[in-house]
């Protein structure tokens, strides 16, 4: 039986790889055998991450202290991927912050730490991991977006992150259509809210307990492991069609 997912002597860079969806995507491509670059800026969580994968799924993996909003540490990391490995084959651009706050409150630095990491630090890891790709003629480029990317909301505001995740959700699509010659596939994915370390306690609060019955077709938030199907859907060898996409995987929160 063929295996679509199989991944086994691939390269997968993910950043924002130290915790949360980061840290389980990278599980995921893993386990169907990809060699990994974990980028994040803590370096003790990066370590631990490296060492409990390689254990348990038995494959390679880079840990990379970076700052993607650092052109040079990110050209690093590109260098230090192709001396490991000598390929990229996917980039998760997953990386990211939010600033939440009314609107007319926001400060001119919120904003501004808001796109520099969101959408600026993104576009740098695609521009400079993306030139390996067109080399190689090859490359699977995943952008995190967010539901936030596609609409606006009335539970908490946070322009700033709407402005940069949109910016997200566009880039996708230029890149798609710039570098689809050179074989490389550029796809977002758009989640919904989703349980993790930081965000278990907000969305056990009877508060967003009673927006998820609300507005929310499947009542109910995103349990971990649930984003990892899309991603590793993107990122297969045999997904070869599917470019400028922004797919929400979002409980159906995007379709009322």
């Amino acid at each position: 039986m063929k295996n679509y997912f199989d991944l086994t002597g691939y390269v997968a860079v993910v950043t924002g790889a130290s915790t949360g969806l980061g840290l389980q995507m990278a599980k995921a491509y893993a386990n169907q055998g990809a060699n990994l670059v974990l980028i994040a800026r803590r370096q003790n969580l990066l370590e631990e991450n490296a060492k409990s994968i390689t254990e348990e799924f038995g494959v390679e993996v880079l840990p990379y202290p970076c700052d993607i909003t650092d052109t040079a540490q990110v050209q690093g990391a590109v260098k230090a991927t192709m001396e490991r490995f000598g390929r990229v084959d996917i980039l998760v651009n997953n990386a990211g912050t939010g600033a939440v706050g009314p609107a007319e409150e926001i400060t001119d630095e919120q904003f501004k730490h808001e796109v520099d990491i969101d959408l600026f630090g993104t576009f740098i890891c695609a521009r400079e991991f993306g030139k390996e790709m067109i080399k190689a003629r090859y490359g699977r480029i995943i952008n995190i977006a967010s539901m936030y990317g596609l609409v606006g909301n009335m539970i908490v505001g946070s322009s700033p992150y709407h402005a940069a995740k949109g910016g997200v959700v566009n880039l996708t699509r230029a890149l798609a259509a710039e570098w689809g010659k050179y074989g490389i596939t550029v796809n977002s994915i758009c989640p919904g809210y989703f349980y993790t370390d930081l965000t278990t306690a907000t969305l056990d609060s009877d508060y967003f307990q009673a927006i998820a019955k609300r507005s929310i077709p499947l009542e109910r938030y995103g349990r971990s492991g649930e984003l990892d199907t899309c991603a590793l859907f993107l990122a297969s060898p045999h997904s070869t069609y599917v470019n400028g996409q922004n797919i929400a995987v979002d409980g159906g929160y995007t379709a009322v």
